[in-house]
């Protein structure tokens, strides 16, 4: 029987880290022109939003509980124990789908064990658990300790996001239409974090693309804790200069040990636009008990 840590797509764990330790990632549907696509699966980052700057109509929804059930039964089938670093239920359902689709499958498989985390995080916010957790098996962390370690990663995550558009919140209700078409006006950039109920919010706003960049950097200098032993993660739509400008800063400011990159797929990027930008750290120092396992 074998301890497996899984995730969903909506992770955004890159693809170096899937093949390096054989992931497996649930992909989230897309539907575009209503046709149905799997995140990650058969629909990359790229092609996607060279689709959605063409203006198609595009929706997302979280995995469904018959899907659950078919991607839970393969591990309940081979005597697997599955831990599952699960999407914030603060933005979409998927925990409590996924719960169902567990309940469902114990039915069938009594002795079927499985741990759901609601990891209260957005896209590399909770890759980067899930790369931390990887990390730490394969170093030969026993099971309780990984389970442990996965509850204080996802407590302490904090997320630091900006976007270059406007109007993707708009459209999915996060902008009322006077912020919207003011900030259009006055080129206002958002601040935004992922709260401790994993909600998005807004605390912040600032004028051009720039000063928005720099503000996401003064906070992870303000929140972060003992950055130069800490790997955070950043990640990016299609704007590549301004996403190695992020990396260059994390390195010379913070000199933080290390970067995990990534660009945001689908499940995010319908609802922000390729013009997004986040940085992901913890707010607290990883205990001694993790970090023998995270050399």
């Amino acid at each position: 029987m074998a301890f497996c840590i899984i995730t969903d797509s909506a992770s955004d764990v890159p693809q170096s880290v899937i093949e390096k330790y054989g992931l497996y990632v649930m992909p989230t549907p897309v539907v575009i022109n209503e046709k149905e696509y799997l995140d990650g699966k058969n629909l990359n980052a790229d092609e996607f939003y060279r689709i959605q700057q063409s203006g198609a109509d595009i929706s997302t929804y979280h995995i469904s509980q018959y899907m659950f059930e078919e991607h839970f039964r393969s591990f309940a089938e081979r005597g697997d124990e599955v831990l599952y670093i699960c999407f914030s239920t603060g933005i979409a359902g998927t925990y409590n789908a996924a719960r169902l689709a567990y309940q469902e499958v114990r039915e069938e498989f009594p002795d079927f064990q499985m741990t759901i985390i609601d990891s209260k995080c957005a896209s590399i916010g909770y890759g980067l658990v899930v790369e931390r957790l990887l990390r730490m098996q394969g170093n030969g962390a026993p099971r309780e300790l990984l389970l442990e370690a996965a509850q204080f990663f996802c407590e302490h995550m904090v997320h630091v996001i900006t976007v270059a558009e406007l109007d993707y919140l708009f459209k999915g209700g996060r902008l009322s239409r006077t912020s919207f078409l003011m900030g259009n006006a006055l080129n206002i950039k958002p601040i935004i974090i992922v709260d401790e109920n994993g909600s998005l919010k807004a605390v912040g706003r600032v004028k051009g693309w720039k000063n928005a960049r720099n503000k996401m950097l003064e906070m992870v200098g303000q929140q972060g804790k003992c950055l130069e032993k800490q790997t955070v993660g950043a990640c990016y739509g299609t704007d590549q200069e301004a996403f190695s400008y992020i990396k260059e800063q994390l390195r010379e400011r913070y000199h933080v040990k290390d970067i995990l990159e990534t660009q945001v797929g689908c499940a995010i990027g319908a609802h922000t636009g390729a013009g997004i930008l986040g940085i992901v750290f913890l707010d607290e120092e990883v205990d001694e008990k993790y970090m023998k396992y995270l050399a």
